[in-house]
């Protein structure tokens, strides 16, 4: 298997940056286009545990757009093959000082482009107290 072809490793990263750009502006159709229409996808939030394609679009269509804003650090994307990744960042908002979230993506590749099939997103207490 080869780890980070170029081509797969770019389409990848311009489709998590959709996400991101999606998720700070609520932008829930984009959202919910990302994520794998299917009754086994997951979303594990900070609050909440999310099976399946319709539980996670109902979480989104209830979520709060206000305080959605938030700075990556060390995000790290690692391509498999040329139809698995996975996705990985820190992010830091300003209304949370002090601490440190933390979001995990396995994006899968169909017929349709690449889509979410599993995501793990925590906040934890910044353990070096290097909010950027």
């Amino acid at each position: 298997m080869e780890i980070d072809l170029p081509d797969v490793l770019a389409e990848v990263t311009a489709q998590f940056s959709r996400y991101e750009k999606a998720l700070v502006s609520n932008d829930v159709a984009v959202l919910d286009e990302l994520f794998r229409n299917d009754s086994r996808t997951l979303r594990y939030g900070v609050g909440e545990n999310l099976y399946g394609y319709e539980e996670i679009m109902a979480f989104r269509a209830a979520r709060s757009p206000i305080g959605l804003g938030r700075r990556t650090d060390r995000t790290v994307i690692t391509t498999y093959g040329r139809d698995t990744a996975v996705a990985s960042t820190l992010f830091y908002r300003d209304a949370l000082p002090g601490k440190v979230g933390r979001q995990m993506q396995t994006w899968a590749r169909f017929p349709e482009g690449w889509r979410v099939v599993a995501a793990h997103v925590s906040i934890i207490n910044d353990p070096q107290g290097q909010a950027t």
